[in-house]
């Protein structure tokens, strides 16, 4: 190895140094700061058949349910949304209908050939008429379409956060190495779940409430708790009812 010398050493070491305070005070902005429905856009790329197909990371519906997780609270959040596939005729197949169908019927789709969707011009237009700085990233496969864009989004200059568990790759490893290697670029890794909570943020906001219960009881556990809990506080202020009018 070829070490500076003198003041190019020096630089070397200052530029070293910048670089350092750069990567940490994007990773302490960006743990400390909320995104919001006022500041940030979803982008989910590449989830059809081919791509489902090669996953042996996760389970295969477990990463589809949180994809209709985000997908749905993106919607009741009016969070831009791009959506994106690759080689959708040639070989990927469509994106799933879940959400094409399902949650944004009619919403353009990007299509392209490039693995980095950051090369294909409309699928940067689609990001840039948004108008928002941070990015909620979820794609198939981790290390392919979920890394090389959201180090390409952190390299433009974008906040960028993933959703871990709407991702999967073709093995543990393949997942874990990109995980890895996204926060060590400074990325935020997040969860379907957790999406939803830092959009709601507060239990009174009547306005989404029902909406948020609504996609818990769908997708998740918590949604099972819920059910239980609005049974077993009713069924016991049922009780105290019937109490009260036996006693009068």
């Amino acid at each position: 190895m070829i070490l500076p010398s003198g003041a190019n050493r020096g630089f070397a070491a200052s530029n070293l140094r910048e670089a350092k305070h750069l990567r940490g005070a994007r990773h302490v902005e960006n743990f400390t700061s909320h995104f919001s429905a006022d500041d940030a856009a979803l982008l989910l790329i590449d989830f059809q058949p081919q791509m489902f197909m090669g996953v042996e990371s996760h389970g295969r519906n477990a990463i589809k349910n949180n994809l209709q997780i985000i997908a749905k609270s993106a919607k009741l959040f009016n969070v831009p949304t791009v959506l994106s596939t690759v080689t959708p005729e040639t070989f990927s197949g469509p994106f799933v209908p879940e959400v094409t169908e399902g949650v944004f019927p009619g919403h353009e789709v990007v299509d392209r050939t490039s693995i980095n969707a950051w090369l294909t011009p409309n699928f940067v237009k689609a990001i840039e008429a948004t108008g928002r700085k941070r990015l909620v990233i979820a794609g198939l496969w981790t290390g392919a379409c979920a890394a090389f864009n959201v180090i390409e989004g952190l390299r433009r200059g974008y906040e960028v956060f993933f959703v871990a568990d709407a991702c999967g790759d073709s093995s543990i490893q393949a997942h874990e190495r990109a995980v890895d290697r996204m926060i060590q670029a400074g990325a935020v890794p997040t969860t379907a779940q957790h999406f939803v909570y830092e959009l709601q943020q507060d239990w009174s906001r009547q306005e989404t409430y029902q909406g948020v219960m609504d996609i818990m009881k769908a997708h998740t556990a918590f949604g099972t708790q819920v059910f239980f809990s609005k049974w077993a506080l009713g069924g016991h202020d049922n009780a105290l009812k019937a109490a009260k009018l036996t006693a009068a």
